[in-house]
């Protein structure tokens, strides 16, 4: 899971953030992004100059950029729980919502509070007095600030979840601990029957010999399933990783002129595994990580198979009218989360 963490100024976000790491959860931070692009334009960090170079980046590049810095970071190094912290602007929580596990915690305490330590940290560029605490706080939660500055006060309102510091480190960690449960208790959800099955047929997909795609498929019917297949060459005949891609030297287009590969289709497979184990596929469902080729739709006409879920689409669209014909239900679903999410 991905956590965000939003927050007023010495409220303990970076406690309620080391804690997570403490739980192995990789840590990313916008603030980072935000001090390596000073770095890069040789500004002096302070709070001011970050907070000015942000909302220029922002009027430059659009309010999420920060966010889309981290995204690429999760993306590339493929993060399956981590937290990011310093998020400061709504459009940065949009962002962040596109990934399929993210949750966005606040972080808030009083506010004499919250200047008490800021106090005793006694950082170089913390204000000193109150009132000049207050007015810093005041620009970080939006007062004068326009839609590309922080925002603080306004990502308080968005987040599901609250975190009210007004005690001592050891409950603000109890606290963590607690929503950390709560949060896996969420993020295990049970998946749909359609989301089993495509899932499945992913792993599945994981042994096909294919140099251009990997696709797998399954055949369920009645909630149980039948065969399985991949795509890759016939039995006991070079399959393309040892041999190479015919159509890649002959320079063909993906999903044209099938007669040439070596392979056959997983839809294919899987319903010659039917014949051969003797399952009946009448009525059936198939499952496949990619739309079909004509070739396999006329055999799922045939199998009578009646229902078609994938998440995926393969070059060859000549199969629609005949799906329609045969009046075979062409279902296309967002791709289910491959994380493997159960209790321990």
């Amino acid at each position: 899971m991905i956590i965000g963490l939003t927050g007023t100024l010495g409220s303990g976000k970076g406690t309620v953030a080391e804690f997570f790491r403490k739980k192995g959860f990789g840590y990313l931070s916008l603030s980072d992004e935000l001090r390596d692009e000073a770095r890069k334009r040789k500004i002096e960090i302070t709070r001011d100059s970050l907070q000015a170079l942000g909302n220029k980046l922002r009027e430059e590049q659009g309010p999420g950029v920060l966010a889309k810095l981290v995204l690429e970071r999760i993306n590339k190094y493929n993060l399956m729980d981590a937290v990011v912290d310093g998020i400061r602007n709504p459009a940065e929580i949009a962002e962040l919502k596109k990934l399929p596990h993210f949750f966005l915690v606040a972080v808030d305490a009083p506010e004499k509070t919250r200047f008490e330590r800021m106090k005793s940290r006694n950082r170089e560029n913390d204000p000193k007095t109150f009132d000049a605490f207050k007015k810093v706080d005041a620009r970080d939660r939006g007062k004068g600030e326009n839609a590309s500055g922080q925002q603080v006060g306004k990502c308080l309102k968005l987040a599901p979840v609250l975190i009210r510091n007004d005690s001592t480190v050891n409950e603000l960690n109890s606290k963590a601990e607690l929503l950390l449960k709560k949060l896996k208790e969420i993020e295990i959800k049970r998946p749909s029957i359609d989301e089993y099955f495509l899932k499945i047929a992913s792993v599945v997909a994981e042994r096909s010999t294919c140099r251009r795609h990997h696709i797998g498929a399954v055949i369920a019917r009645d909630k149980h399933l039948l065969t399985t297949g991949y795509n890759g060459a016939a039995a006991g005949i070079k399959d393309c990783l040892e041999r190479g891609c015919i159509k890649d030297e002959l320079k063909l287009a993906s999903g044209t002129r099938h007669e040439i590969c070596r392979a056959i289709h997983a839809e294919q497979n899987a319903i010659i595994q039917a014949g051969l184990h003797n399952a009946d596929t009448k009525g059936a469902t198939i499952y496949c990580t990619h739309s079909p080729c004509n070739v396999c739709a006329k055999m799922i006409v045939n199998a009578k198979i009646k229902r078609y879920v994938t998440y995926g689409t393969y070059a060859d669209k000549s199969f629609l009218p005949l799906f329609r014909e045969a009046k075979i239900e062409y279902v296309e679903m967002k791709e289910p989360n491959m994380k493997i999410n159960k209790l321990k």
